[in-house]
């Protein structure tokens, strides 16, 4: 089976549960960004409540949930961010 490393930039939440800004992971080929904020979230329950108000960029774009990765793509998580 194909396989793809990606990295994942960590923001915010995503970040401070993690305690890193970066992840490299690997994937089956053809998985989508949704696939890896499932990925993501499943270890950590408190994740849940980000899941419909994250955003997606690949390579600098945004992009929705069904974009398909490519090997070498740089993803980021961007839940939504307040403060003043």
């Amino acid at each position: 089976m194909e396989k793809i490393t990606v990295t994942v930039k960590l923001f915010a939440i995503y970040q401070e549960v993690y305690q890193t800004s970066q992840l490299n992971l690997e994937f089956p080929a053809h998985t989508s960004v949704s696939e890896v904020l499932n990925y993501i979230i499943a270890p950590y329950p408190q994740l849940e409540r980000w899941r419909d108000v994250t955003r997606f960029g690949v390579n600098l774009q945004f992009v929705s949930g069904e974009k398909i990765l490519e090997n070498g793509d740089e993803i980021v998580l961007i839940p939504p961010v307040s403060g003043g």
